[in-house]
């Protein structure tokens, strides 16, 4: 093989390479929180840049298959959740915890808002342990920003398996925005994130 062919083979190589690489998805990776109503914290991750899609569902039980009737009637130990994929390269798991924070009322620890049971009870899924080093020091440090009177109670728990939420609960603030709309101002969700950090996040 002469010089001219050896480098034309080398050049296409490395061409097809770069290709293959712009064509190729990036790498995304999933986190989980459970926030109260899984319908209310939707909206804002969505919103997000670098978050690729969210699903909502449950998270914390062992049940296999749970139904929203069966985590409603509160004797498992499942939680309303959401599962969000994303791009670590346009958003970071503490930048979607700093947008989780402002969702919900991490110092209530019975609910959220006016829902109330174990279902709806806050809680950051940490599938690893650097995961769980983040959501600690993002929880410590909500802790001393001066915002909150009361300690944040927002569990920190290791991830289990999350099952999707049935289609009429997916995406449910686009589906049903009149009724959503009611619900999250009723619930008090909306008026506590106004006084809390100035405005509806």
């Amino acid at each position: 093989m002469n010089r001219f062919r050896l480098f034309f083979l080398v050049y296409a190589v490395a061409a097809y390479g770069s290709l293959l690489a712009q064509n190729s998805p990036a790498p995304t990776k999933t986190a989980v929180f459970a926030g109260g109503c899984f319908w209310c914290i939707q909206p804002a991750l969505d919103k997000a840049p670098g978050v690729v899609k969210t699903v909502v569902g449950y998270c914390g039980g062992t049940e296999p298959n749970p139904t929203y009737e069966l985590v409603g009637s509160e004797k498992t130990k499942y939680r309303e959740s959401i599962e969000i994929t994303y791009d670590p390269a346009t958003i970071s798991y503490d930048q979607l915890l700093d947008i989780y924070w402002k969702q919900i009322d991490p110092t209530q620890s019975d609910g959220q808002f006016t829902d109330v049971g174990p279902s709806y009870r806050a809680a950051i899924f940490y599938a690893d342990e650097n995961e769980k080093k983040i959501a600690e020091a993002s929880k410590a440090k909500l802790a001393n920003s001066g915002k909150f009177k009361k300690p944040i109670v927002t569990d920190i728990l290791p991830a289990m398996k999350f099952w999707p939420a049935e289609d009429y609960h997916q995406k449910y603030s686009e589906k049903n925005p009149e009724h959503f709309e009611a619900f999250e101002y009723g619930s008090g969700r909306v008026s506590f994130q106004k006084k809390t950090w100035g405005e509806k996040p």
